[in-house]
């Protein structure tokens, strides 16, 4: 199966590493909308270095007497990094969403720190946000090849990439799609938790659309108009059939729309002609011809997904590899010296660091101590399908 695109980087780039240390990557949730100051709920706004969403969300609820279960936030954010983000916590009883917020701006933690709390009336839910800004360090690449890099990374500020969905989305172990596979088709038991539930069969919509993804990659029409594509306006987000290509071709090319890819359900829309095609065929080839989208709809109805990612405010610096010694042997060879390139971007609610940097670099993610990837977290922004 399919569970990852390999449109996304090539052997033939130039090899770095991320995450070398928490501080090597930073991510700032940006929100979709401020608190109110005034409701049943408070939104505490927080960094965490090194732990992961879920375990930073339930400390602080606990730390202020608060259920974790009640708690809402718009996305996970990796462990092996230092993120800015938001949650959601319902005041326990007998105490006011002003005294809980109060109490909430005083917290100290380990890892944590707090760094505002308003009332709200509702609760933070999955994917809302806006986006997430990045600030990332990427070592050991060979100092020789920065031009390359700095002539990719143009490519991407003017044209975009492919959107895959990155290796986050399927698990720790790679496998979430098709444990999400065994368990709809009857093979296996399934999970329990209606969160878990979500997050595997995301995995396996993730799949279809990266294979989907792959193959227009590969045919070079990942950024064309085809007949009976679904086109997404680039500004509004709004979604029409391609019937005129004379028309959307040149409105592609410019970028003002962008095909898209499935994410699988019982109510997705599906394109006409060759793109319906090839995405039917891609599904059946992955989920199997008599799989029965119905049992799905609990799980998610299913959108679609543009097939190209635009990256906002892309800049970068160079600096000696602070990190290694000038000069010492590198994966380059003896002799040959290495830079530390600083990548900032921001990107939309659901789309992947990892996805932009691989079309500058083969990277090579640090693991923790325990042998674990440092991207622990299966979805960046909680959210089934965008």
């Amino acid at each position: 199966m399919t569970v990852a695109s390999s449109s996304s980087s090539s052997s033939s780039l130039p090899r770095a590493r991320i995450k070398e240390s928490p501080d090597d990557f930073v991510v700032e949730e940006l929100p979709a909308y401020a608190p109110s100051g005034a409701g049943d709920h408070v939104f505490v706004r927080f960094t965490k270095r090194d732990r992961t969403t879920i375990d930073a969300v339930s400390a602080v609820a606990r730390a202020l007497g608060c259920d974790p279960r009640a708690a809402g936030f718009a996305g996970m954010k990796d462990r092996r990094a230092v993120t800015t983000q938001t949650c959601s916590l319902q005041p326990p009883r007998g105490t006011s969403s002003a005294d809980l917020a109060e109490r909430a701006r005083g917290l100290a933690l380990d890892g944590i720190t707090v760094l505002d709390a308003t009332p709200h009336p509702h609760k933070m839910k999955a994917g809302h946000l806006a986006g997430n800004r990045f600030a990332i360090a990427v070592r050991g690449l060979p100092a020789d090849r920065v031009p390359e890099v700095v002539d990719a990374l143009g490519r991407v500020a003017r044209s975009g990439v492919p959107n895959a969905f990155g290796v986050q989305r399927f698990g720790s172990r790679g496998d979430n799609a098709t444990r999400a596979l065994a368990w709809l088709r009857g093979e296996e038991r399934g999970p329990r938790a209606p969160r878990v539930a979500r997050l595997l069969w995301s995995s396996l919509q993730s799949a279809v659309f990266n294979a989907v993804l792959d193959e227009r990659v590969q045919d070079g029409t990942w950024v064309t108009a085809l007949e009976g594509d679904l086109l997404k306006l680039r500004t509004s987000g709004g979604l029409f059939g391609c019937a005129d290509v004379q028309t959307d071709g040149p409105r592609a090319a410019s970028g003002e729309v962008s095909p898209t890819g499935p994410i699988i359900g019982a109510r997705m829309r599906w394109p006409e002609g060759a793109p319906a095609d090839l995405e039917r065929r891609v599904s059946g080839r992955i989920l199997g011809e008599d799989f029965d989208l119905a049992k799905t709809r609990s799980l998610g109805e299913g959108s679609r997904r543009a097939l190209r990612l635009w990256v906002e405010d892309l800049r970068w610096e160079v600096d000696v590899d602070d990190h290694g010694d000038v000069g010492a042997q590198n994966d380059t060879g003896a002799g040959k010296s290495s830079a530390c390139m600083r990548v900032y971007f921001v990107l939309p609610k659901g789309s992947y660091a990892t996805t932009v940097l691989a079309a500058a670099f083969d990277l090579d993610e640090v693991r923790t101590a325990d042998g674990s990837s440092s991207a622990d977290e299966e979805e960046p922004d909680g959210a089934i399908a965008t």
